[in-house]
């Protein structure tokens, strides 16, 4: 257990992530991020007891330590990518605007994507495209804000990444890309942030964006629907806002998005919706703040 361990002081600290790895249950080890008690991010490592269903606490081992200079954009999320190695979402250390400039910033951790190799004696990835460059060795890619909640489908990584007060986005890239730099805070989704005109060269864009109307404020980034239920589905990405409780899909080809559908009527809005999961069949759930799961079904 790391209740213990965790602060919560901030609405966005706690136990941000969790991850088994590919090869789980052979590889009894599993990933958590939280926010320790001096507010710093915490990347560490479990291995399940005799018992299943109940960890050891005395496998833990610390593979990462970030300080974070504010309380909110600790980012958290936990994911395997196809390659095999654990990908961590950093937010820019929060603060309003990026106070600090990490997200563009090579050589910070924050406003970041981070990739590491778990398999044996942690390390960062050799090479990742960043510190190539000179910046931070675990860096895999930046200009995010609060890369809350990723996913991985077949080569491609889908970013849920929180905006500033007006635009929300979602980006996509494959997981070779090379030096990726999705704009903030030089952009706020597809808009200039800091100045008008600004340059976009170099920059990854979101491939969609919304705005704050209708009451949204925050995007929470969720996964490609590959189950068995809705085979009709299947391909579609699903997201949702935090605080409309909006949930909605597109799937994308090489000619751009399709088949883009608002499911907020049909379902129904989930207040204070912070998270997607998928299970061992590819079905889909939805997690509100308030420990409602909801699965999603045909009517």
């Amino acid at each position: 257990r790391v209740r213990g361990l965790v602060a919560a002081a901030g609405n966005e600290q706690g136990l941000l992530g969790l991850a088994f790895p590919p090869a789980y249950p052979d590889d009894s080890r599993f990933f958590v991020d939280y926010t320790d008690r001096q507010g710093s991010t915490v990347v560490a490592e479990y291995r399940v007891s005799a018992d299943p269903d109940v960890a050891d606490p005395a496998s833990a081992r610390v593979l990462l330590t970030v300080p974070q200079p504010h309380a909110n954009h600790n980012g958290g999320m936990l994911a395997f990518g196809p390659d095999g190695h654990l990908y961590v979402g950093m937010g820019d250390g929060g603060g309003a605007g990026d106070p600090e400039r990490t997200a563009q910033d090579p050589s910070s951790r924050l406003g970041s994507i981070l990739r590491l190799a778990v398999d044996g004696a942690l390390r960062p990835v050799p090479p990742n495209p960043w510190a190539e460059e000179g910046g931070a060795p675990e860096v895999w890619a930046k200009g995010l804000r609060n890369p809350w909640r990723f996913s991985f489908d077949g080569g491609l990584i889908y970013i849920g990444d929180v905006g500033q007060g007006d635009w929300e986005e979602i980006d996509v890239a494959h997981f070779e890309s090379r030096r990726l730099n999705f704009g903030w805070s030089v952009m706020e989704g597809s808009h200039c942030y800091r100045e008008a005109g600004c340059d976009t060269t170099g920059l990854q864009l979101p491939v969609l964006e919304y705005s704050h109307e209708g009451g949204n404020c925050s995007v929470t980034g969720g996964y490609v629907y590959r189950g068995e239920a809705i085979p009709e589905l299947a391909g579609s990405y699903f997201y949702g806002d935090f605080c409309s409780g909006m949930v909605a899909s597109f799937r994308q080809d090489a000619e751009g998005l399709f088949d883009m559908r608002d499911w907020t009527g049909a379902l129904g809005p989930v207040p204070g919706l912070t998270s997607f999961g998928v299970d061992g069949s590819g079905e889909l759930y939805l997690v509100a703040l308030s420990g409602e799961i909801y699965r999603l079904e045909r009517a």
